[in-house]
């Protein structure tokens, strides 16, 4: 029969911005290779998420999918990878 645990597809990101009560927001960042020149460009992310484990700005989070919490906000802070050299 088919398994129905699911795992949440998880990204890592930097936080830029820590103003708002309870979210963050993460800069999610990829390198691709543009498709008429073949040059490595680097394209970016912002996406809101649920903390609720204190991340300031420049710390490394890891966050995971989840729910719709509001309008803009379907993720949540899972781990701190590294925090921001003060």
């Amino acid at each position: 029969m088919s398994d129905n645990t699911k795992t949440a597809r998880t990204l890592v990101g930097r936080v830029i911005s820590n103003k708002m009560a309870s979210t963050v927001t993460v800069l999610i960042e990829r390198q691709v290779q543009h498709p008429l020149l073949g040059k490595i460009i680097r394209r970016s992310t912002k996406l809101h998420a649920h903390d609720e484990t204190g991340a300031n700005e420049g710390d490394v989070v890891r966050i995971a999918e989840c729910r719709p919490l509001s309008k803009t906000k379907h993720h949540r802070v899972v781990e701190i990878v590294t925090r921001a050299e003060v």
